[in-house]
């Protein structure tokens, strides 16, 4: 992946949601997420991120996620191009399974 693209896996338009196999250890840089089965850590280098990924749950798209954090919405006022950057985390999260794709609700028969 190169610095202005984003995984074709990850799609801003869907939900996400932090991975149930995660958990998340705050830290004054952001938090260590650590995956119970992989045992891998993963940094996330930005208390904003952190805010992010514990947000996703809760918003139909990550672009929604993404608009309701008043801090990286203040920052994309100034620089437009912060949208991209919280996608290539975002991406990259996902490909390291801190987030996943959200499970889609099972319509009534």
């Amino acid at each position: 992946m190169t610095a202005t693209t984003v995984s074709s896996a990850f799609d801003a338009t869907r939900a996400y949601r932090q991975s149930p196999d995660i958990g998340l250890r705050p830290e004054p840089f952001g938090a260590l997420a650590y995956h119970f089965v992989t045992r891998r850590l993963v940094f996330l280098k930005s208390p904003l991120l952190v805010d992010l990924v514990t947000s996703l749950d809760a918003h139909g798209s990550a672009d929604e996620a993404i608009d309701s954090v008043d801090a990286i919405v203040a920052q994309m006022a100034a620089n437009p191009t912060k949208r991209t950057t919280y996608h290539q985390a975002l991406a990259s999260l996902l490909e390291s399974g801190v987030i996943e794709p959200a499970p889609t609700p099972q319509a009534a028969p």
